[in-house]
């Protein structure tokens, strides 16, 4: 496993803070095993009145090349250059309309969660899991007859830890620099808006 821990400003559980979003990726098979784990580790995720209201289409070139590659299709440019390493594609689809028909607005909260119980799981696993939104959702509903009432939020590449070195000067750049997130004062309040906790 390729470590990367996050330089914490609080104690986190060591799985917490050794999940990264690497873009080095080995071309070694994921098994049939691996993936099953990890989307059931999306099924667990928790979801409001439990509607569960993702659902993840899953390419695997070693088991279908051709419906990997126009997977691969619908990623920007700059995304493909890095994904081309990795085995698995994965998207992120929300149902995006509740049982009356009307707009579901904790959806997307609820599949993000899916999405991370199973980026979690992959590292949990030792696998490299890199969540993008650079895709072209159009393209990919076309591509798949992703049906209306659900949309394509993320793209999931996953595969083993690959060579950083094998990546071109300004990926290699990204994949070495330092982690980092904003301050804790930033990002949450005690009491009311601004207070720091």
């Amino acid at each position: 496993m390729s470590l990367n821990p996050a330089p914490t400003a609080h104690s986190i559980d060591p799985l917490l803070a050794g999940r990264w979003s690497p873009r080095a990726f080995s071309e070694q098979a994921v098994n049939a095993e691996q993936i099953n784990s990890i989307l059931e580790a999306a099924r667990w995720a928790p979801s409001s009145s439990n509607i569960q209201p993702w659902r993840f289409l899953v390419w695997n070139r070693n088991v279908n090349a051709s419906a990997y590659d126009r997977a691969f299709a619908t990623l920007v440019p700059f995304n493909q250059d890095w994904v081309r390493g990795s085995p698995v594609l994965v998207a992120a689809c929300v149902h995006n309309v509740n049982s009356r028909g009307e707009p579901n607005r904790t959806a997307w909260y609820d599949t993000g969660a899916a999405a991370f119980s199973l980026v979690l799981q992959a590292h949990a696993l030792g696998l490299a899991a890199h969540q993008m939104g650079g895709f072209d959702p159009a393209q990919l509903r076309e591509a798949f007859q992703i049906p209306a009432e659900f949309d394509a939020i993320a793209m999931i590449a996953i595969g083993h830890h690959g060579d950083a070195q094998k990546l071109n000067d300004k990926l290699r750049e990204r994949e070495q620099a330092p982690r980092a997130r904003l301050p804790l004062g930033e990002i949450a309040f005690a009491g009311e808006w601004g207070n720091t906790v």
